[in-house]
């Protein structure tokens, strides 16, 4: 009697362990576009945070309505979920400060291609003390739709210190 509960339990154990060979294959959707693979970026300008920037005043009216964020330090995560007609493409990130706020995935337009499509991953960041890595971590994503997708091969994310990019 005390063999039958004993041999349920080890039929089930190697039942479940079983499926981690489909988490892992090509047929899972989850997994077409890779793991993402991080490579440092060549820094052209340093940017000081301690030196404050130029501020609107009443004496400039020239304000620019463009988006004025710029790239956090660096990218952590980079997932590509595929959706019924199309793809959300999610990246997580560091900023250098706390409290970093309207995050998005900026189309870098003279590095995107017909096959590759290059985001910058900017937040606006106020002048605000650093906190730990934990409490800085923010998330940006951008929907694509199977006709933005068709003939894309590479998906790059860049920061200021790293680029990630995933590959069909």
């Amino acid at each position: 009697m005390i063999n039958k509960p004993i041999s349920v339990l080890v039929l089930s154990a190697l039942v479940l362990t079983s499926c981690g060979t489909v988490r892992e294959s090509r047929l899972n959707p989850f997994n077409w576009f890779g793991n993402a693979k991080s490579t440092p970026v060549e820094v052209s300008e340093e940017i000081n945070p301690l030196i404050p920037r130029r501020r609107a005043s009443v004496f400039r009216q020239t304000r620019d309505e463009s988006y004025q964020g710029w790239a956090v330090e660096e990218v952590s995560d980079l997932r590509i979920e595929r959706r019924p007609g199309g793809a959300i493409i999610t990246a997580i990130g560091t900023p250098d400060r706390q409290g970093a706020f309207e995050v998005k995935l900026v189309k870098v337009e003279n590095e995107s291609d017909a096959a590759t499509l290059t985001y910058e991953f900017a937040a606006l960041q106020p002048n605000a003390r650093t906190g730990t890595v934990a409490s800085r971590q923010v998330t940006a994503a951008v929907w694509l739709t199977d006709n933005e997708l068709a003939g894309i091969r590479t998906i790059r994310v860049k920061a200021r210190r790293n680029v990630l990019s995933s590959r069909r």
